[in-house]
Protein backbone atom coordinates (compact mmCIF):
# COMPACT_ATOMS: atom_id res chain seq x y z
CA UNK A 1 0.00 0.00 0.00
CA UNK A 2 1.26 3.49 -0.82
CA UNK A 3 0.10 7.06 -1.43
CA UNK A 4 1.52 9.11 -4.30
CA UNK A 5 2.78 12.48 -3.10
CA UNK A 6 4.09 13.95 -6.36
CA UNK A 7 4.45 13.36 -10.08
CA UNK A 8 7.48 14.96 -11.72
CA UNK A 9 7.73 15.35 -15.49
CA UNK A 10 10.98 15.97 -17.35
CA UNK A 11 11.33 16.34 -21.10
CA UNK A 12 14.70 15.49 -22.61
CA UNK A 13 15.99 15.76 -26.15
CA UNK A 14 18.23 12.88 -27.24
CA UNK A 15 19.86 12.65 -30.70
CA UNK A 16 19.80 9.18 -32.28
CA UNK A 17 23.05 7.51 -33.32
CA UNK A 18 21.46 6.87 -36.74
CA UNK A 19 18.26 8.20 -38.26
CA UNK A 20 15.27 5.85 -38.10
CA UNK A 21 12.82 5.83 -41.00
CA UNK A 22 9.41 4.16 -41.30
CA UNK A 23 6.49 4.74 -43.65
CA UNK A 24 5.59 7.64 -41.32
CA UNK A 25 8.84 9.51 -41.93
CA UNK A 26 12.43 9.87 -40.70
CA UNK A 27 13.46 10.54 -37.09
CA UNK A 28 16.84 12.03 -36.10
CA UNK A 29 16.24 12.78 -32.43
CA UNK A 30 13.71 12.03 -29.73
CA UNK A 31 11.83 14.33 -27.41
CA UNK A 32 11.05 12.06 -24.48
CA UNK A 33 8.91 12.65 -21.40
CA UNK A 34 10.19 10.94 -18.26
CA UNK A 35 8.02 10.48 -15.19
CA UNK A 36 9.23 10.30 -11.61
CA UNK A 37 6.68 9.48 -8.91
CA UNK A 38 7.29 9.80 -5.20
CA UNK A 39 5.19 8.38 -2.40
CA UNK A 40 4.47 9.81 1.03
CA UNK A 41 7.50 7.98 2.47
CA UNK A 42 9.95 9.42 -0.07
CA UNK A 43 10.25 6.30 -2.24
CA UNK A 44 10.57 6.96 -5.97
CA UNK A 45 9.85 5.21 -9.24
CA UNK A 46 10.57 6.05 -12.88
CA UNK A 47 8.50 5.65 -16.02
CA UNK A 48 8.52 6.95 -19.60
CA UNK A 49 5.85 8.31 -21.93
CA UNK A 50 6.66 6.54 -25.19
CA UNK A 51 4.69 8.52 -27.77
CA UNK A 52 6.38 10.20 -30.70
CA UNK A 53 6.91 13.88 -31.39
CA UNK A 54 3.97 13.95 -33.82
CA UNK A 55 0.67 12.01 -33.92
CA UNK A 56 1.83 9.59 -36.65
CA UNK A 57 1.95 6.22 -34.89
CA UNK A 58 -0.85 7.11 -32.46
CA UNK A 59 -3.10 10.06 -31.69
CA UNK A 60 -0.81 11.01 -28.80
CA UNK A 61 2.33 13.10 -29.23
CA UNK A 62 4.87 14.70 -26.94
CA UNK A 63 3.11 18.02 -26.39
CA UNK A 64 -0.36 16.53 -25.95
CA UNK A 65 0.97 13.91 -23.53
CA UNK A 66 2.72 16.57 -21.45
CA UNK A 67 -0.48 18.57 -20.93
CA UNK A 68 -2.56 15.45 -20.32
CA UNK A 69 -0.15 13.99 -17.77
CA UNK A 70 0.44 17.29 -15.99
CA UNK A 71 -3.06 18.76 -15.84
CA UNK A 72 -5.39 15.75 -15.96
CA UNK A 73 -3.76 12.44 -15.03
CA UNK A 74 -1.33 13.45 -12.29
CA UNK A 75 -4.05 15.16 -10.22
CA UNK A 76 -6.10 11.95 -10.47
CA UNK A 77 -3.45 9.92 -8.67
CA UNK A 78 -1.83 12.39 -6.27
CA UNK A 79 -2.95 11.93 -2.67
CA UNK A 80 -4.75 8.68 -3.46
CA UNK A 81 -3.86 5.62 -1.43
CA UNK A 82 -3.74 2.37 -3.39
CA UNK A 83 -3.27 -1.25 -2.38
CA UNK A 84 -0.69 -1.65 -5.12
CA UNK A 85 0.60 -0.44 -8.49
CA UNK A 86 -1.98 -2.58 -10.27
CA UNK A 87 -4.67 -0.20 -8.98
CA UNK A 88 -3.16 2.97 -10.45
CA UNK A 89 -4.64 2.32 -13.92
CA UNK A 90 -8.10 2.40 -12.38
CA UNK A 91 -7.50 5.84 -10.85
CA UNK A 92 -7.04 7.26 -14.36
CA UNK A 93 -9.78 5.27 -16.07
CA UNK A 94 -12.21 8.22 -16.23
CA UNK A 95 -9.98 9.88 -18.84
CA UNK A 96 -10.61 8.16 -22.14
CA UNK A 97 -7.62 7.08 -24.22
CA UNK A 98 -4.24 8.76 -23.62
CA UNK A 99 -2.75 5.37 -22.83
CA UNK A 100 0.86 6.38 -23.38
CA UNK A 101 0.56 9.27 -20.96
CA UNK A 102 -1.12 6.94 -18.46
CA UNK A 103 1.60 4.35 -18.97
CA UNK A 104 4.33 6.81 -18.00
CA UNK A 105 2.72 7.32 -14.60
CA UNK A 106 1.56 3.73 -14.13
CA UNK A 107 4.88 2.08 -14.92
CA UNK A 108 6.67 4.52 -12.59
CA UNK A 109 4.37 3.31 -9.81
CA UNK A 110 5.29 -0.30 -10.56
CA UNK A 111 8.98 0.62 -10.29
CA UNK A 112 8.32 2.40 -7.00
CA UNK A 113 6.41 -0.54 -5.55
CA UNK A 114 9.04 -3.10 -6.58
CA UNK A 115 11.73 -0.97 -4.95
CA UNK A 116 9.67 -0.68 -1.74
CA UNK A 117 9.39 -4.46 -1.68
CA UNK A 118 13.07 -4.92 -2.53
CA UNK A 119 12.36 -7.16 -5.54
CA UNK A 120 13.22 -6.91 -9.25
CA UNK A 121 10.37 -5.46 -11.27
CA UNK A 122 10.36 -8.37 -13.70
CA UNK A 123 9.76 -10.82 -10.88
CA UNK A 124 7.16 -8.53 -9.27
CA UNK A 125 5.24 -8.49 -12.58
CA UNK A 126 5.16 -12.28 -12.64
CA UNK A 127 7.99 -12.86 -15.07
CA UNK A 128 9.34 -16.37 -15.49
CA UNK A 129 12.09 -15.98 -18.10
CA UNK A 130 14.92 -13.84 -16.73
CA UNK A 131 16.83 -14.19 -20.00
CA UNK A 132 14.98 -12.81 -23.03
CA UNK A 133 15.82 -13.12 -26.72
CA UNK A 134 16.33 -9.90 -28.64
CA UNK A 135 15.64 -8.70 -32.14
CA UNK A 136 16.34 -5.43 -33.89
CA UNK A 137 14.24 -3.08 -35.96
CA UNK A 138 15.96 -1.49 -38.96
CA UNK A 139 14.36 1.48 -40.67
CA UNK A 140 14.09 2.22 -44.38
CA UNK A 141 17.55 3.04 -45.72
CA UNK A 142 18.87 5.17 -48.57
CA UNK A 143 19.85 2.05 -50.53
CA UNK A 144 19.58 -1.72 -50.43
CA UNK A 145 23.34 -1.95 -50.03
CA UNK A 146 23.14 0.24 -46.92
CA UNK A 147 20.38 -1.98 -45.51
CA UNK A 148 22.39 -5.16 -46.12
CA UNK A 149 25.37 -3.70 -44.32
CA UNK A 150 23.24 -2.74 -41.30
CA UNK A 151 21.75 -6.23 -41.17
CA UNK A 152 25.24 -7.76 -41.33
CA UNK A 153 26.36 -5.66 -38.36
CA UNK A 154 23.33 -6.70 -36.27
CA UNK A 155 23.68 -10.38 -37.09
CA UNK A 156 27.34 -10.26 -36.10
CA UNK A 157 26.26 -8.65 -32.83
CA UNK A 158 24.17 -11.76 -32.14
CA UNK A 159 20.60 -10.53 -32.57
CA UNK A 160 18.08 -13.34 -32.99
CA UNK A 161 15.65 -11.67 -35.36
CA UNK A 162 15.81 -8.91 -37.95
CA UNK A 163 12.82 -6.65 -38.57
CA UNK A 164 12.94 -4.33 -41.55
CA UNK A 165 10.54 -1.50 -42.23
CA UNK A 166 8.76 -1.80 -45.57
CA UNK A 167 6.45 0.31 -47.74
CA UNK A 168 4.88 -0.08 -51.21
CA UNK A 169 8.10 1.37 -52.70
CA UNK A 170 10.44 -0.61 -50.45
CA UNK A 171 9.29 -4.22 -50.19
CA UNK A 172 9.60 -7.10 -52.67
CA UNK A 173 13.00 -6.35 -54.21
CA UNK A 174 14.37 -5.34 -50.81
CA UNK A 175 13.29 -8.56 -49.09
CA UNK A 176 14.50 -10.58 -52.08
CA UNK A 177 17.95 -9.01 -51.72
CA UNK A 178 18.03 -9.72 -47.98
CA UNK A 179 17.12 -13.38 -48.51
CA UNK A 180 19.72 -13.70 -51.27
CA UNK A 181 22.42 -12.25 -49.00
CA UNK A 182 21.56 -13.86 -45.66
CA UNK A 183 19.51 -16.97 -46.42
CA UNK A 184 16.93 -18.19 -43.93
CA UNK A 185 17.58 -15.78 -41.05
CA UNK A 186 14.60 -14.94 -38.83
CA UNK A 187 13.22 -12.06 -40.86
CA UNK A 188 10.04 -10.01 -40.67
CA UNK A 189 8.62 -6.96 -42.39
CA UNK A 190 6.87 -4.07 -40.65
CA UNK A 191 4.57 -2.02 -42.87
CA UNK A 192 3.25 0.51 -40.35
CA UNK A 193 -0.16 0.57 -42.06
CA UNK A 194 1.26 1.47 -45.48
CA UNK A 195 -0.98 -0.88 -47.53
CA UNK A 196 -4.67 -1.52 -48.26
CA UNK A 197 -6.58 -4.53 -49.52
CA UNK A 198 -6.03 -3.16 -53.03
CA UNK A 199 -2.40 -4.26 -52.55
CA UNK A 200 -3.30 -7.88 -51.85
CA UNK A 201 -1.41 -9.28 -54.87
CA UNK A 202 1.75 -7.45 -53.81
CA UNK A 203 1.36 -8.72 -50.24
CA UNK A 204 0.72 -12.28 -51.43
CA UNK A 205 3.93 -12.09 -53.45
CA UNK A 206 5.87 -11.77 -50.19
CA UNK A 207 4.80 -15.31 -49.20
CA UNK A 208 7.68 -16.73 -51.22
CA UNK A 209 10.20 -15.34 -48.74
CA UNK A 210 9.05 -17.29 -45.69
CA UNK A 211 8.86 -14.27 -43.39
CA UNK A 212 8.26 -14.85 -39.69
CA UNK A 213 5.46 -12.30 -39.92
CA UNK A 214 4.16 -9.25 -41.71
CA UNK A 215 3.48 -6.56 -39.13
CA UNK A 216 0.50 -4.19 -39.45
CA UNK A 217 0.16 -4.06 -43.25
CA UNK A 218 -3.31 -2.42 -43.24
CA UNK A 219 -4.76 0.69 -41.53
CA UNK A 220 -3.92 1.33 -37.88
CA UNK A 221 -7.45 0.88 -36.54
CA UNK A 222 -8.48 -2.17 -38.56
CA UNK A 223 -9.05 -5.80 -37.60
CA UNK A 224 -11.73 -6.62 -40.23
CA UNK A 225 -9.71 -6.25 -43.42
CA UNK A 226 -6.72 -7.85 -41.70
CA UNK A 227 -8.88 -10.97 -41.24
CA UNK A 228 -9.69 -10.94 -44.95
CA UNK A 229 -6.03 -10.53 -45.82
CA UNK A 230 -4.84 -13.25 -43.42
CA UNK A 231 -7.27 -15.71 -45.04
CA UNK A 232 -5.56 -15.13 -48.41
CA UNK A 233 -1.87 -15.07 -47.54
CA UNK A 234 0.41 -17.63 -45.93
CA UNK A 235 2.64 -15.16 -44.06
CA UNK A 236 1.42 -14.69 -40.47
CA UNK A 237 0.05 -11.20 -39.84
CA UNK A 238 1.21 -9.48 -36.67
CA UNK A 239 -1.16 -6.86 -35.26
CA UNK A 240 0.22 -3.73 -33.64
CA UNK A 241 -1.71 -0.43 -33.49
CA UNK A 242 -5.30 -1.78 -33.26
CA UNK A 243 -4.60 -3.76 -30.08
CA UNK A 244 -5.06 -1.25 -27.26
CA UNK A 245 -6.78 -3.43 -24.66
CA UNK A 246 -7.52 -7.02 -23.63
CA UNK A 247 -10.88 -6.70 -25.39
CA UNK A 248 -9.20 -5.66 -28.63
CA UNK A 249 -6.98 -8.74 -28.39
CA UNK A 250 -9.97 -11.01 -27.74
CA UNK A 251 -11.89 -9.65 -30.73
CA UNK A 252 -8.91 -9.89 -33.07
CA UNK A 253 -8.32 -13.49 -32.02
CA UNK A 254 -11.97 -14.39 -32.57
CA UNK A 255 -11.96 -12.73 -36.01
CA UNK A 256 -8.65 -14.39 -36.93
CA UNK A 257 -7.28 -10.99 -37.89
CA UNK A 258 -3.73 -12.20 -37.39
CA UNK A 259 -1.59 -14.87 -35.79
CA UNK A 260 0.77 -12.79 -33.63
CA UNK A 261 0.52 -9.61 -31.54
CA UNK A 262 3.16 -6.96 -30.99
CA UNK A 263 2.44 -5.89 -27.40
CA UNK A 264 3.73 -2.40 -26.64
CA UNK A 265 3.54 -1.26 -23.04
CA UNK A 266 2.70 2.34 -23.85
CA UNK A 267 0.09 1.53 -26.46
CA UNK A 268 -2.06 -0.45 -24.02
CA UNK A 269 -1.49 1.82 -21.01
CA UNK A 270 1.22 0.19 -18.92
CA UNK A 271 2.11 -3.01 -17.13
CA UNK A 272 -1.32 -3.80 -15.69
CA UNK A 273 -2.96 -3.77 -19.11
CA UNK A 274 0.00 -5.52 -20.76
CA UNK A 275 -0.36 -8.38 -18.31
CA UNK A 276 -4.07 -8.68 -19.13
CA UNK A 277 -3.43 -8.70 -22.89
CA UNK A 278 -0.64 -11.25 -22.42
CA UNK A 279 -3.02 -13.47 -20.46
CA UNK A 280 -5.73 -13.31 -23.14
CA UNK A 281 -3.23 -14.18 -25.86
CA UNK A 282 -1.46 -16.90 -23.88
CA UNK A 283 -4.73 -18.71 -23.14
CA UNK A 284 -5.66 -18.51 -26.83
CA UNK A 285 -2.24 -19.74 -27.99
CA UNK A 286 -1.46 -16.39 -29.65
CA UNK A 287 2.26 -15.50 -29.38
CA UNK A 288 3.20 -11.99 -28.32
CA UNK A 289 6.43 -10.05 -28.37
CA UNK A 290 7.50 -6.66 -27.03
CA UNK A 291 7.64 -3.84 -29.54
CA UNK A 292 9.73 -0.70 -29.20
CA UNK A 293 9.11 3.03 -29.55
CA UNK A 294 12.71 4.31 -29.61
CA UNK A 295 12.64 4.52 -25.83
CA UNK A 296 15.38 5.82 -23.58
CA UNK A 297 16.89 3.45 -21.05
CA UNK A 298 13.98 3.88 -18.64
CA UNK A 299 11.39 2.74 -21.15
CA UNK A 300 13.75 0.02 -22.31
CA UNK A 301 14.13 -1.25 -18.73
CA UNK A 302 10.36 -1.53 -18.42
CA UNK A 303 10.25 -3.40 -21.75
CA UNK A 304 12.83 -5.87 -20.46
CA UNK A 305 10.79 -6.50 -17.33
CA UNK A 306 7.47 -7.14 -19.08
CA UNK A 307 9.15 -9.32 -21.73
CA UNK A 308 9.91 -11.93 -19.05
CA UNK A 309 6.24 -12.96 -18.84
CA UNK A 310 5.44 -16.44 -20.13
CA UNK A 311 3.41 -15.31 -23.15
CA UNK A 312 6.30 -13.35 -24.68
CA UNK A 313 7.58 -16.22 -26.76
CA UNK A 314 9.20 -14.39 -29.69
CA UNK A 315 12.25 -12.08 -29.82
CA UNK A 316 11.18 -8.48 -29.28
CA UNK A 317 12.46 -5.05 -30.23
CA UNK A 318 14.43 -4.81 -26.98
CA UNK A 319 18.01 -4.10 -27.94
CA UNK A 320 21.18 -2.53 -26.61
CA UNK A 321 21.35 1.14 -25.60
CA UNK A 322 24.26 1.77 -27.97
CA UNK A 323 22.11 0.99 -31.02
CA UNK A 324 20.21 4.21 -30.44
CA UNK A 325 22.06 6.53 -28.06
CA UNK A 326 25.61 7.82 -27.80
CA UNK A 327 25.00 7.77 -24.05
CA UNK A 328 21.91 6.41 -22.32
CA UNK A 329 20.24 7.98 -19.30
CA UNK A 330 20.63 4.86 -17.17
CA UNK A 331 23.57 2.95 -15.77
CA UNK A 332 24.64 0.42 -16.53
CA UNK A 333 23.58 0.75 -20.15
CA UNK A 334 21.46 -2.07 -21.58
CA UNK A 335 23.72 -4.61 -23.26
CA UNK A 336 22.99 -7.63 -25.41
CA UNK A 337 25.05 -10.81 -25.07
CA UNK A 338 26.97 -12.35 -27.95
CA UNK A 339 24.15 -14.89 -28.24
CA UNK A 340 21.51 -12.18 -28.68
CA UNK A 341 19.96 -12.13 -25.22
CA UNK A 342 19.38 -9.71 -22.35
CA UNK A 343 19.30 -10.82 -18.73
CA UNK A 344 16.80 -8.93 -16.59
CA UNK A 345 18.64 -7.42 -13.60
CA UNK A 346 18.33 -8.75 -10.06
CA UNK A 347 18.39 -5.30 -8.45
CA UNK A 348 15.09 -3.94 -7.06
CA UNK A 349 12.71 -2.12 -9.38
CA UNK A 350 13.75 -1.62 -12.99
CA UNK A 351 17.27 -2.59 -11.89
CA UNK A 352 19.06 0.42 -13.41
CA UNK A 353 20.10 3.74 -11.90
CA UNK A 354 18.90 6.95 -13.54
CA UNK A 355 21.73 9.41 -14.25
CA UNK A 356 20.07 12.55 -12.90
CA UNK A 357 23.03 14.81 -13.81
CA UNK A 358 22.77 13.58 -17.38
CA UNK A 359 19.06 14.35 -17.36
CA UNK A 360 19.76 17.90 -16.26
CA UNK A 361 22.12 18.32 -19.22
CA UNK A 362 19.52 17.24 -21.79
CA UNK A 363 16.37 18.51 -20.08
CA UNK A 364 14.29 21.04 -22.00
CA UNK A 365 11.46 21.50 -19.47
CA UNK A 366 10.25 20.18 -16.17
CA UNK A 367 7.21 20.21 -13.91
CA UNK A 368 6.34 18.87 -10.47
CA UNK A 369 2.69 18.22 -9.62
CA UNK A 370 1.68 17.96 -5.98
CA UNK A 371 -1.51 18.38 -3.99
CA UNK A 372 -0.65 22.08 -3.78
CA UNK A 373 -0.51 22.48 -7.57
CA UNK A 374 2.06 22.64 -10.38
CA UNK A 375 5.50 24.14 -10.05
Amino acid sequence: MFKIRSVELTEINLPLVHFFETSFGRTYERRIILVRVEDADGNEGWGEVTCGEEPGYSDEWTDSAWVTAEKILAPMVIGREVEGAADVWGLMKWARGHRMAKSGIETACWDLEAKKLGVPLWRHLGGVNQVIECGVSIGIQDSIAQLLEKIRVELEAGYKRIKIKISPKWDYEVIKAVRAEFGDILLMGDANSAYTLADIDKLKSLDEFGLMMLEQPLPHDDIIDHAKLQAQIDTPICLDEPIKSPEDARKAIELRSGKIINLKNGRVGGHTQSRLVEEVCRKAGMPVWCGGMLESGIGRAHNIAISTLAGYTMPGDVSASKRYWHEDIIEPAVEVSASGTITAPDAPGIGFDVKTQFLAKFSTRGSVVTKQGIK
